[in-house]
């Protein structure tokens, strides 16, 4: 009897155990830039560069190219502290099939979220969504892009991203210097403000989208440097596309 009892308690510890959560290469927050000088034109264009970026075959070999060959991504506006919104929730993604998946859930969900910038509040949702979900990943990153470094609300940026850090997340950056537009969209040096205040952990890096032309490149080269697991891999893979464009 007892050793019935044993066996039945030991099951029940099992389902419990974090171990049993799915493994894989990487948990990947996008924190895309929904606030108050994007307009919904500009959340489609935005949408469209991820749609277009993580169906790009330079992004599956990517993911095949690591240990496991996938990874768990979640799209997420944010705008104000109050307004985090998940556009597409926690997806596997190992292959072009679930990557277009992912893809068209983006392109189809109405814009969520409104308000003037919290960074700092994003980056602790992000930090949030990866402590929830029900997967380990070989590494957790969150990529933040936006068109400005203000924080009008919410918890201060580097204090939100030492919190972040402090975790043991990566966190990455996309600086949009320009969408619609005939100029920059902030006076100071919105690169070196992200990497002054926003970005933070082993190999954090920015990358920068100065126009539209250039968007959807600058989303996939990100996602590309994020998401192989080792430098080098990640460089024959640009190296590959810059040499067939």
């Amino acid at each position: 009897m007892r050793i019935a009892f044993v066996a039945v308690f030991t099951w029940f510890l099992l389902l419990a155990s974090p171990s049993l959560a799915e493994e894989l290469d990487l948990e990947l927050v996008l924190l895309a830039d929904a606030t108050g000088s994007i307009d919904d034109a500009e959340i489609r264009f935005q949408r469209a560069g991820y749609a277009e970026a993580i169906t790009d075959p330079s992004v599956l070999s990517a993911i095949a190219s690591n240990a496991y060959g996938k990874i768990v991504v979640t799209y997420v506006e944010w705008a104000d502290m109050f307004s985090q919104d998940v556009v597409v929730d926690w997806t596997v993604i190992d292959g072009k099939a679930s990557a277009e998946e992912f893809a068209g859930k983006l392109m189809e969900t109405p814009r969520l979220a409104y308000g003037r910038n919290a960074i700092g509040a994003a980056l602790l949702k992000g930090k949030e969504l990866i402590d929830k979900n029900a997967y380990t990943g070989l590494r957790r990153v969150i990529d933040l892009s936006a068109d400005s470094a203000n924080n009008w609300n919410g918890p201060p940026i580097r204090e939100a991203r030492d919190t972040v850090v402090s975790a043991g997340i990566v966190i990455n950056g996309l600086a949009v210097l320009c969408r619609h537009c005939s100029g920059r969209p902030v006076s100071y040096d919105l690169e070196q403000r992200f990497y002054d205040e926003i970005i933070g952990g082993p190999a954090a890096f920015v990358v920068t989208a100065d126009s539209a032309e250039t968007f959807a490149e600058a989303v996939r080269k990100k996602l590309i440097l994020e998401i192989a697991a080792q430098p080098e891999d990640a460089e024959k893979i640009l190296t590959r596309l810059a040499q067939a464009e």
